[in-house]
């Protein structure tokens, strides 16, 4: 089980309060695992250091702008692929399926594709098999990492670091980066795109809750990260 596949999660999360009150314990949980090298690991802990210190509504208003309202950054993956057609339907059900198998139970509301929640269920798993399996959507992260580049992003560093663990080849990346990028802040673009739309993306509102968070975010408190190997 590897605590930097959570990490990673929560930094690609919704940031709510307790995140940010929590980014210097994700930091070292990064850092005590060592599965991420330098530069991309120093890059990391600048993001998180950013987050602790930063306006909580500013990186919240960045959240939304990039993730939220700009389809082709959306952390869901399959959208990157399958739309909204009947084959992302079914490669919901067997990701679904798949977290179920090794114990993973998610909630009615929550869509088993979006980014963060399958690097939490990554972190349960062998090391191994989570490398594996996280070189599957490789290409999907690598053309979401230079769409971020190409906004200057410090979250595209985050996107970096995940590929840095993944076993993979990024032969499909240009597949995706020749897609338009969208605009967000041309709104009738935004309404006609999404109008039709049956499912919501992008995490759950602060005020809604989120136990899993919670959860995560104990997982990662300093009593449980002092006395960690470093792995190479």
């Amino acid at each position: 089980m590897a605590k930097t596949f959570k990490a990673l999660s929560l930094l690609l999360s919704y940031p709510t309060a307790e995140v940010q009150a929590a980014a210097g314990d994700i930091a070292e949980a990064i850092d005590s695992e060592g599965l991420i090298q330098e530069p991309l690991s120093r890059g990391v802990q600048d993001f998180a250091r950013e987050l602790a210190s930063g306006d909580l509504y500013d990186f919240q208003e960045r959240y939304v702008l990039l993730f939220d309202r700009t389809r082709s950054l959306s952390l869901h993956l399959f959208e990157h692929v399958h739309g909204e057609g009947r084959d992302r339907g079914q490669a919901l059900v067997d990701l679904k399926a798949l977290y179920e198998q090794n114990g993973l139970v998610i909630g009615t509301s929550e869509l088993p594709d979006f980014l963060p929640l399958f690097l939490e269920f990554l972190s349960i798993l062998p090391e191994a098999e989570a490398r594996d399996l996280l070189g599957q959507p490789a290409h999907i992260l690598n053309a979401l990492k230079d769409r971020l580049r190409q906004r200057d992003s410090s979250y595209a560093v985050l996107l970096e670091a995940l590929l840095s663990l993944a076993n993979t080849d990024n032969a499909q990346a240009g597949d995706l980066i020749e897609v338009g990028d969208d605009n967000p802040h041309d709104l009738a673009a935004l309404d006609r795109q999404w109008q039709e739309e049956a499912v919501t993306f992008g995490p759950p509102i602060e005020d809604a809750g989120c136990p899993r968070m919670a959860d995560i975010v104990k997982t990662l408190k300093p009593s449980e990260i002092v006395g960690q190997g470093r792995e190479g």
